[in-house]
């Protein structure tokens, strides 16, 4: 086991997430004994080679109470996960492929798993249980009669091993009849193989399934879209195919691939579409919040031209009221205060005293602290003048009184 790491992680050192896919590998394969990983070179559609991990080998599908082995192999992007696997059915020359809405006539398979694959969420093993529950609703491949000769090799035949799908994921699966591909409408896909299967012959041709049941031969083992029969005829129902059903099959081809490339540009051009709206709408809200904006700046402009003309109003005036005053005399302030009444007058006396024996008392405490006075004579003199102070301001608050001021 710890060889076959060593070896899986030697094929993956070109991986972007190497760790991370090995893990997967080996839990797929710890899960499907019959899987194998092996790197081998790929051929994309426009001609280049890569080398890639590859799944191979068979997975357990029941088909109407058997269980059969389904030869399929899932390619590895050297991004994975976060681009969806390429996955293929892969029939041996004894069998032949059963084209529907989930296998094209080059064995692809096309699942909304793999259409909707997400780098965060999906994984190798759900991706098998869908190609297992898909597979056994309709089976993928069925035996091709003894006498019917093998098909042809040609580009794109997955016997031929030439898959040339496109690395960038997958477009939508062709619809190849008028019923949804999956279930809609929020539905769950299925996942009990208990249900009921449509009539389309024997799903695996030459091999014995798991219980011992042998295969059924097809009923009417008549590939779709008809392979080109390169020994000519025109018999259809003898198993011969004309250019007309080769022309038919290739319109028909031609058809589905321009229907799902016309798909894709038109969900490109609705995604681009709705971001040109969303952008369009935040210009829009920005447009009006840069209004919003440019109106209160607007506004406060006006205001402080407003305060601006005040303010040179008021500068004029105290301009004006300074000269005036150059121009007067000195003002004694004794004659600046004028007293309407002989309370107040004395009022005001008391009040200019008190305030100058408390200067006095101040710098009599300097004095002292600078030694030009000593201590009897700063005490004689500070209460002095601190019995003239209380008895001046007990002057003022009977003037008050009498004035009926606030005392």
């Amino acid at each position: 086991m710890a060889n076959d790491d060593a070896v899986l992680k030697q094929y993956l050192s070109k991986y972007k997430h190497s760790d991370y896919t090995a893990r997967e590998v080996i839990t797929v394969i710890q899960r499907y004994r019959s899987l194998n990983y092996r790197l081998e070179a790929f051929v994309f559609n426009n001609g280049t080679r890569k080398d890639l991990l590859n799944l191979e080998g068979t997975i357990p599908v029941s088909y109407k109470g058997a269980i059969y082995n389904i030869p399929v192999c899932i390619w590895l992007m050297d991004t994975h996960p976060q681009n969806a696997p390429l996955s293929f059915v892969k029939p041996t020359p004894d069998m032949s492929i059963k084209v529907s809405k989930y296998v094209d006539s080059n064995g692809k398979v096309y699942l909304p798993y793999l259409h909707e694959w997400s780098g965060n969420g999906s994984t190798l093993l759900n991706l098998i249980q869908w190609m297992i529950t898909a597979f056994g609703e309709i089976p993928p491949v069925y035996s091709r009669p003894r006498d019917q000769p093998p098909r042809p090799r040609w580009p794109g035949d997955p016997a031929a091993n030439s898959f040339m799908p496109t690395p960038s994921g997958y477009p939508p699966y062709p619809q190849v009849s008028t019923q949804p591909p999956y279930p809609t409408g929020g539905a769950a896909w299925p996942t009990s193989s208990n249900l009921p299967y449509p009539n389309y012959g024997s799903p695996y041709p030459g091999q014995m399934p798991v219980n011992g049941t042998p295969y059924p031969p097809a009923a009417n083992p008549t590939p779709y879209p008809p392979v080109p029969n390169y020994g000519g005829g025109t018999d259809v129902a003898g198993g011969t195919i004309t250019e007309e059903h080769i022309k038919a099959s290739l319109l028909s081809a031609v058809e589905d691939k321009l229907r799902r490339r016309l798909k894709e540009q038109s969900q490109q051009s609705q995604a681009e579409l709705e971001t040109l709206r969303r952008t369009q709408q935040e210009l829009k809200e920005g447009k009006s919040r840069l209004e919003d904006i440019l109106f209160r700046l607007q506004r406060e402009r006006t205001e402080l031209d407003k305060n601006v003309a005040i303010l040179q109003e008021k500068e004029k005036e105290l301009n004006v009221a300074v000269e005036r005053l150059a121009d007067q005399e000195g003002i004694d302030v004794d004659e600046a205060v004028v007293t309407t009444a002989p309370l107040y007058s004395q009022l005001v006396n008391a009040f200019a005293e008190e305030a100058t024996l408390e200067d006095a008392i101040y710098y009599m405490g300097e004095a002292l602290r600078k030694e030009v006075i000593d201590l009897d004579t700063f005490l004689k003199q500070v209460r002095t003048l601190a019995r003239r102070q209380f008895t001046l301001r007990a002057l003022m608050h009977k003037c008050r009184q009498k004035a009926q001021l606030a005392c």
